[in-house]
């Protein structure tokens, strides 16, 4: 009795598997027919990018404003270090096989997060001696 429970199971199982397949089949006709929806392209992109980048302007307009001044030198290492970040993602789009816009928009990006970053120790460095005690 066992036996036949457990072969009544398996078909099932095997039931299930092909229906599963099949709906996997038709999902990827409708992914093929619409590669730049997958992609991330189109004006749904867009606005979601332009929205980022006006709550990012913001949020960080707040934080730098707000900032008291002892908290300033390590804000500057963080950021210093968030732009490292950048400049590793900003060399990935650089050395993109194919000149195109992504190739110059990461040499862009790794030209002023390299200015932000050596700018920032700068600034930081200066802040430090600020601290420190004078010698007699």
């Amino acid at each position: 009795m066992a036996d036949a429970s457990l072969l009544d199971l398996a078909a099932s199982l095997a039931t299930d598997a092909a229906s599963l397949a099949a709906k996997a089949r038709e999902v990827a006709a409708q992914a093929a027919l619409a590669p730049d929806a997958a992609a991330g392209h189109g004006p749904d992109a867009l606005t979601m990018g332009l929205t980022v980048l006006v709550l990012a302007t913001f949020v960080g307009y707040y934080v730098v404003w707000r900032v008291t001044p002892a908290l300033h030198s390590p804000l500057m290492a963080v950021t210093n270090a968030i732009s490292s970040v950048i400049i590793v993602g900003a060399l990935l789009a650089a050395g993109a096989s194919v000149v195109g816009f992504s190739q110059a928009m990461g040499f862009l990006a790794v030209m002023l997060a390299s200015v932000n970053i050596f700018g920032g120790f700068v600034v930081t460095q200066r802040m430090l001696g600020k601290f420190k005690k004078k010698q007699k």
